[in-house]
Protein backbone atom coordinates (compact mmCIF):
# COMPACT_ATOMS: atom_id res chain seq x y z
CA UNK A 1 0.00 0.00 0.00
CA UNK A 2 1.48 3.34 -0.90
CA UNK A 3 1.33 6.78 0.68
CA UNK A 4 -1.46 8.84 -0.79
CA UNK A 5 -2.64 6.08 -3.05
CA UNK A 6 -3.01 2.47 -2.00
CA UNK A 7 -3.13 -0.67 -4.06
CA UNK A 8 -5.82 -2.98 -2.94
CA UNK A 9 -5.95 -6.61 -3.71
CA UNK A 10 -8.20 -8.26 -1.37
CA UNK A 11 -8.71 -11.91 -1.56
CA UNK A 12 -11.03 -14.18 0.33
CA UNK A 13 -11.17 -17.94 0.51
CA UNK A 14 -13.59 -20.37 1.97
CA UNK A 15 -16.79 -19.71 0.06
CA UNK A 16 -15.29 -16.58 -1.41
CA UNK A 17 -11.78 -15.42 -2.10
CA UNK A 18 -11.45 -11.72 -2.03
CA UNK A 19 -8.50 -10.38 -3.87
CA UNK A 20 -8.38 -6.69 -3.14
CA UNK A 21 -5.70 -4.95 -5.27
CA UNK A 22 -5.62 -1.21 -5.43
CA UNK A 23 -2.67 1.40 -7.86
CA UNK A 24 -3.90 0.07 -6.81
CA UNK A 25 -5.85 -3.72 -2.29
CA UNK A 26 -4.49 -7.12 -2.03
CA UNK A 27 -5.15 -10.23 -0.22
CA UNK A 28 -7.35 -11.24 2.61
CA UNK A 29 -7.54 -14.91 3.47
CA UNK A 30 -10.01 -17.60 4.28
CA UNK A 31 -13.43 -16.03 4.56
CA UNK A 32 -16.83 -17.29 3.40
CA UNK A 33 -19.23 -15.23 1.29
CA UNK A 34 -21.10 -14.28 4.44
CA UNK A 35 -18.53 -13.60 7.12
CA UNK A 36 -19.20 -15.19 10.48
CA UNK A 37 -19.88 -12.66 13.23
CA UNK A 38 -16.85 -11.79 15.29
CA UNK A 39 -16.85 -13.13 18.86
CA UNK A 40 -18.19 -10.68 21.37
CA UNK A 41 -15.39 -8.77 23.03
CA UNK A 42 -15.32 -7.92 26.69
CA UNK A 43 -13.51 -4.77 27.63
CA UNK A 44 -12.69 -3.39 31.07
CA UNK A 45 -14.76 -0.47 32.25
CA UNK A 46 -13.02 2.82 31.41
CA UNK A 47 -11.21 4.59 34.22
CA UNK A 48 -11.87 8.23 34.91
CA UNK A 49 -8.40 9.19 33.64
CA UNK A 50 -8.63 7.14 30.43
CA UNK A 51 -8.54 9.29 27.27
CA UNK A 52 -11.73 9.32 25.20
CA UNK A 53 -11.83 6.78 22.34
CA UNK A 54 -10.69 8.14 18.96
CA UNK A 55 -13.46 9.42 16.75
CA UNK A 56 -14.08 7.59 13.52
CA UNK A 57 -12.89 9.67 10.59
CA UNK A 58 -15.35 9.70 7.72
CA UNK A 59 -14.11 11.03 4.40
CA UNK A 60 -16.39 13.66 2.88
CA UNK A 61 -18.09 12.82 -0.38
CA UNK A 62 -16.33 14.54 -3.28
CA UNK A 63 -17.57 15.59 -6.67
CA UNK A 64 -16.35 13.83 -9.80
CA UNK A 65 -14.43 16.93 -10.85
CA UNK A 66 -12.69 17.20 -7.47
CA UNK A 67 -11.67 13.53 -7.65
CA UNK A 68 -10.41 14.00 -11.22
CA UNK A 69 -8.34 17.02 -10.19
CA UNK A 70 -6.81 15.07 -7.29
CA UNK A 71 -5.67 12.21 -9.50
CA UNK A 72 -4.45 14.53 -12.25
CA UNK A 73 -2.20 16.27 -9.72
CA UNK A 74 -1.04 12.92 -8.36
CA UNK A 75 -0.11 11.62 -11.81
CA UNK A 76 1.76 14.83 -12.62
CA UNK A 77 3.67 14.60 -9.33
CA UNK A 78 4.61 10.98 -9.93
CA UNK A 79 5.84 11.67 -13.43
CA UNK A 80 7.96 14.57 -12.19
CA UNK A 81 9.47 12.19 -9.61
CA UNK A 82 10.43 9.63 -12.23
CA UNK A 83 7.61 7.20 -11.40
CA UNK A 84 5.02 5.54 -13.68
CA UNK A 85 7.85 4.28 -15.87
CA UNK A 86 6.89 2.58 -19.13
CA UNK A 87 9.93 0.40 -19.85
CA UNK A 88 9.06 -3.29 -20.03
CA UNK A 89 12.72 -4.32 -19.46
CA UNK A 90 14.56 -1.42 -17.78
CA UNK A 91 18.32 -1.68 -18.18
CA UNK A 92 18.97 -0.39 -14.68
CA UNK A 93 16.98 -3.22 -13.06
CA UNK A 94 18.15 -6.61 -14.37
CA UNK A 95 16.80 -9.67 -12.58
CA UNK A 96 17.93 -13.27 -12.16
CA UNK A 97 16.26 -16.64 -11.61
CA UNK A 98 16.73 -16.17 -7.86
CA UNK A 99 14.98 -12.80 -8.12
CA UNK A 100 12.07 -14.50 -9.93
CA UNK A 101 11.86 -17.19 -7.24
CA UNK A 102 11.82 -14.71 -4.37
CA UNK A 103 9.40 -12.38 -6.17
CA UNK A 104 6.95 -15.20 -6.85
CA UNK A 105 6.93 -16.30 -3.22
CA UNK A 106 6.36 -12.71 -2.06
CA UNK A 107 3.62 -11.95 -4.58
CA UNK A 108 1.79 -15.27 -5.04
CA UNK A 109 2.21 -16.93 -1.64
CA UNK A 110 1.65 -14.02 0.73
CA UNK A 111 -1.33 -11.76 1.27
CA UNK A 112 -1.04 -8.12 2.21
CA UNK A 113 -4.38 -7.78 4.00
CA UNK A 114 -6.44 -9.81 6.42
CA UNK A 115 -9.69 -9.48 8.33
CA UNK A 116 -9.83 -8.57 12.01
CA UNK A 117 -13.48 -8.75 12.98
CA UNK A 118 -15.27 -6.68 10.36
CA UNK A 119 -12.21 -4.66 9.34
CA UNK A 120 -9.58 -5.19 6.68
CA UNK A 121 -6.12 -4.53 8.08
CA UNK A 122 -2.66 -4.53 6.55
CA UNK A 123 -0.79 -7.61 7.78
CA UNK A 124 1.53 -9.80 5.71
CA UNK A 125 0.21 -13.37 5.98
CA UNK A 126 1.48 -16.59 4.34
CA UNK A 127 -1.05 -17.95 1.89
CA UNK A 128 -1.57 -20.74 -0.62
CA UNK A 129 -1.28 -20.63 -4.39
CA UNK A 130 -4.55 -19.73 -6.11
CA UNK A 131 -5.50 -19.32 -9.73
CA UNK A 132 -8.30 -19.88 -12.24
CA UNK A 133 -9.37 -23.30 -13.45
CA UNK A 134 -12.18 -22.31 -15.83
CA UNK A 135 -11.62 -19.96 -18.78
CA UNK A 136 -11.51 -16.30 -17.78
CA UNK A 137 -14.21 -14.29 -19.57
CA UNK A 138 -13.85 -10.58 -18.92
CA UNK A 139 -16.83 -8.25 -19.03
CA UNK A 140 -16.10 -4.51 -19.26
CA UNK A 141 -18.80 -2.15 -17.93
CA UNK A 142 -18.65 1.65 -17.99
CA UNK A 143 -20.65 4.09 -15.91
CA UNK A 144 -22.82 6.57 -17.79
CA UNK A 145 -20.32 9.35 -17.04
CA UNK A 146 -17.53 7.76 -19.12
CA UNK A 147 -17.16 9.46 -22.54
CA UNK A 148 -17.52 7.41 -25.72
CA UNK A 149 -13.90 7.99 -26.75
CA UNK A 150 -12.59 6.58 -23.46
CA UNK A 151 -14.98 3.62 -23.73
CA UNK A 152 -13.71 2.81 -27.20
CA UNK A 153 -10.02 3.20 -26.35
CA UNK A 154 -10.27 1.30 -23.07
CA UNK A 155 -12.24 -1.54 -24.65
CA UNK A 156 -9.47 -1.98 -27.21
CA UNK A 157 -6.83 -1.84 -24.46
CA UNK A 158 -8.57 -4.45 -22.29
CA UNK A 159 -9.25 -6.76 -25.24
CA UNK A 160 -5.59 -6.68 -26.24
CA UNK A 161 -4.41 -7.12 -22.66
CA UNK A 162 -6.75 -10.07 -22.06
CA UNK A 163 -5.25 -11.77 -25.10
CA UNK A 164 -1.76 -11.00 -23.78
CA UNK A 165 -2.61 -12.55 -20.40
CA UNK A 166 -3.83 -15.64 -22.21
CA UNK A 167 -0.56 -15.94 -24.15
CA UNK A 168 1.55 -15.45 -21.02
CA UNK A 169 -0.32 -17.94 -18.84
CA UNK A 170 -1.42 -20.46 -21.45
CA UNK A 171 -4.87 -20.17 -19.82
CA UNK A 172 -7.93 -19.06 -21.83
CA UNK A 173 -8.53 -15.33 -21.21
CA UNK A 174 -10.79 -13.17 -23.38
CA UNK A 175 -12.98 -10.08 -23.34
CA UNK A 176 -16.57 -11.08 -24.00
CA UNK A 177 -20.05 -9.94 -23.06
CA UNK A 178 -22.15 -9.63 -19.93
CA UNK A 179 -21.93 -13.38 -19.21
CA UNK A 180 -18.35 -13.02 -18.02
CA UNK A 181 -16.86 -14.21 -14.75
CA UNK A 182 -14.28 -11.39 -14.40
CA UNK A 183 -16.18 -8.09 -14.32
CA UNK A 184 -14.28 -4.84 -14.87
CA UNK A 185 -16.30 -1.83 -13.68
CA UNK A 186 -15.18 1.68 -14.65
CA UNK A 187 -17.11 4.05 -12.42
CA UNK A 188 -17.11 7.66 -11.29
CA UNK A 189 -17.52 8.57 -7.62
CA UNK A 190 -21.34 8.79 -7.57
CA UNK A 191 -21.69 5.66 -9.71
CA UNK A 192 -19.46 3.64 -7.41
CA UNK A 193 -21.37 4.75 -4.32
CA UNK A 194 -24.53 3.36 -5.94
CA UNK A 195 -22.88 -0.01 -6.74
CA UNK A 196 -24.05 -2.35 -3.90
CA UNK A 197 -27.03 -3.83 -5.76
CA UNK A 198 -24.88 -4.48 -8.85
CA UNK A 199 -22.20 -6.21 -6.76
CA UNK A 200 -24.85 -8.49 -5.27
CA UNK A 201 -26.02 -9.34 -8.78
CA UNK A 202 -22.52 -10.22 -9.92
CA UNK A 203 -21.56 -12.25 -6.84
CA UNK A 204 -24.67 -13.49 -4.98
CA UNK A 205 -23.98 -13.71 -1.25
CA UNK A 206 -21.06 -11.27 -1.39
CA UNK A 207 -19.94 -10.27 2.09
CA UNK A 208 -21.27 -6.90 3.36
CA UNK A 209 -17.75 -5.83 4.35
CA UNK A 210 -16.65 -6.19 0.73
CA UNK A 211 -19.64 -4.22 -0.52
CA UNK A 212 -18.87 -1.43 1.94
CA UNK A 213 -15.20 -1.45 0.89
CA UNK A 214 -16.11 -0.80 -2.74
CA UNK A 215 -18.87 1.70 -2.03
CA UNK A 216 -16.81 3.74 0.44
CA UNK A 217 -13.49 3.47 -1.39
CA UNK A 218 -11.04 5.96 0.16
CA UNK A 219 -9.54 8.60 -2.07
CA UNK A 220 -6.18 6.94 -1.42
CA UNK A 221 -7.30 3.98 -3.55
CA UNK A 222 -7.52 4.40 -7.30
CA UNK A 223 -8.54 0.85 -8.24
CA UNK A 224 -8.96 -2.61 -6.80
CA UNK A 225 -9.65 -6.20 -7.73
CA UNK A 226 -11.62 -8.80 -5.78
CA UNK A 227 -11.44 -12.48 -6.62
CA UNK A 228 -13.79 -15.13 -5.25
CA UNK A 229 -14.15 -18.87 -4.99
CA UNK A 230 -17.75 -20.03 -4.77
CA UNK A 231 -16.55 -23.45 -3.61
CA UNK A 232 -14.23 -22.11 -0.94
CA UNK A 233 -11.25 -23.80 -2.56
CA UNK A 234 -8.09 -22.52 -4.21
CA UNK A 235 -9.60 -21.93 -7.67
CA UNK A 236 -11.05 -18.55 -8.50
CA UNK A 237 -14.56 -18.63 -9.97
CA UNK A 238 -15.39 -14.90 -10.09
CA UNK A 239 -13.57 -11.59 -9.97
CA UNK A 240 -14.52 -7.92 -9.93
CA UNK A 241 -12.13 -5.08 -10.73
CA UNK A 242 -13.16 -1.50 -9.95
CA UNK A 243 -11.38 1.32 -11.78
CA UNK A 244 -12.00 4.98 -11.01
CA UNK A 245 -13.33 6.70 -14.13
CA UNK A 246 -11.77 9.98 -12.98
CA UNK A 247 -8.20 8.70 -13.43
CA UNK A 248 -6.08 10.34 -16.14
CA UNK A 249 -5.13 8.11 -19.05
CA UNK A 250 -1.75 6.77 -17.88
CA UNK A 251 -2.92 6.00 -14.33
CA UNK A 252 -6.11 4.39 -15.61
CA UNK A 253 -4.15 2.18 -18.02
CA UNK A 254 -1.78 1.17 -15.21
CA UNK A 255 -4.80 0.18 -13.14
CA UNK A 256 -6.11 -2.06 -15.91
CA UNK A 257 -2.72 -3.74 -16.27
CA UNK A 258 -2.20 -4.31 -12.56
CA UNK A 259 -5.70 -5.31 -11.50
CA UNK A 260 -6.33 -7.70 -14.38
CA UNK A 261 -2.91 -9.32 -13.97
CA UNK A 262 -3.25 -9.65 -10.22
CA UNK A 263 -6.76 -11.01 -10.62
CA UNK A 264 -5.16 -14.01 -12.31
CA UNK A 265 -3.68 -15.06 -8.93
CA UNK A 266 -0.87 -12.69 -7.89
CA UNK A 267 -2.45 -10.93 -4.91
CA UNK A 268 0.37 -9.30 -2.99
CA UNK A 269 2.56 -6.21 -3.30
CA UNK A 270 6.13 -6.02 -2.07
CA UNK A 271 8.57 -3.08 -2.24
CA UNK A 272 11.54 -5.36 -3.03
CA UNK A 273 9.91 -6.80 -6.14
CA UNK A 274 11.38 -4.73 -8.98
CA UNK A 275 10.96 -4.00 -11.81
CA UNK A 276 7.25 -4.64 -11.30
CA UNK A 277 3.75 -3.27 -11.17
CA UNK A 278 3.28 -5.38 -8.06
CA UNK A 279 4.52 -2.96 -5.41
CA UNK A 280 3.14 0.16 -3.77
CA UNK A 281 5.58 2.69 -5.14
CA UNK A 282 3.89 3.29 -8.52
CA UNK A 283 7.38 3.05 -10.03
CA UNK A 284 6.04 1.30 -13.14
CA UNK A 285 2.87 1.81 -15.16
CA UNK A 286 3.22 -1.23 -17.44
CA UNK A 287 3.51 -4.98 -17.05
CA UNK A 288 7.25 -5.59 -16.93
CA UNK A 289 9.29 -8.57 -18.09
CA UNK A 290 9.50 -9.74 -14.46
CA UNK A 291 5.71 -9.55 -14.12
CA UNK A 292 5.31 -11.56 -17.31
CA UNK A 293 7.66 -14.21 -15.91
CA UNK A 294 5.61 -14.43 -12.70
CA UNK A 295 2.44 -15.00 -14.73
CA UNK A 296 4.08 -17.76 -16.75
CA UNK A 297 5.26 -19.39 -13.54
CA UNK A 298 1.84 -19.10 -11.87
CA UNK A 299 0.14 -21.27 -14.49
CA UNK A 300 2.89 -23.88 -14.88
CA UNK A 301 1.29 -27.32 -14.41
CA UNK A 302 4.01 -28.34 -11.95
CA UNK A 303 2.50 -25.94 -9.43
CA UNK A 304 -0.89 -26.86 -7.97
CA UNK A 305 -3.48 -24.61 -6.34
CA UNK A 306 -3.34 -24.96 -2.57
CA UNK A 307 0.46 -25.29 -2.40
CA UNK A 308 2.23 -23.26 0.27
CA UNK A 309 5.80 -22.01 0.29
CA UNK A 310 7.62 -25.05 1.80
CA UNK A 311 6.16 -27.39 -0.81
CA UNK A 312 6.15 -24.94 -3.69
CA UNK A 313 9.55 -23.22 -3.40
CA UNK A 314 11.72 -26.05 -4.82
CA UNK A 315 9.38 -26.28 -7.81
CA UNK A 316 9.36 -22.50 -8.20
CA UNK A 317 13.18 -22.52 -8.20
CA UNK A 318 13.27 -25.15 -10.95
CA UNK A 319 10.75 -23.34 -13.16
CA UNK A 320 12.39 -19.95 -12.61
CA UNK A 321 15.76 -21.34 -13.70
CA UNK A 322 14.19 -22.74 -16.87
CA UNK A 323 12.39 -19.48 -17.67
CA UNK A 324 15.60 -17.50 -17.16
CA UNK A 325 17.74 -19.85 -19.22
CA UNK A 326 19.66 -21.17 -16.22
CA UNK A 327 20.80 -17.78 -14.86
CA UNK A 328 20.94 -17.52 -11.07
Amino acid sequence: MQGAEHRHRARWTGGAMLLVSALALAACDGLPFAAAPAPEETQPAPRADDPPPPREIVEPELSQSAVAQHFARLEEQRLSNGLLRRERSPRDLPFSARDVEDAFVRIALFEEYTFVGDRIVERATPSSLRRWQDPVRMNLEFGDSVPATIRSNDTRLVRDFAARLGRLTGHPVSLGGSEGNFHVLVLAEDERRAIPSRLRQLVPGIDPVTVDLVRDLPLGVSCLVLAFSRTGGDHYTDAIAVIRAELPDLSREACYFEELAQGMGLPNDHPRVRPSLFNDTAEFAVLTALDETLLRLLYDDRLRPGMREPEARPIIREIAAELMGGSS
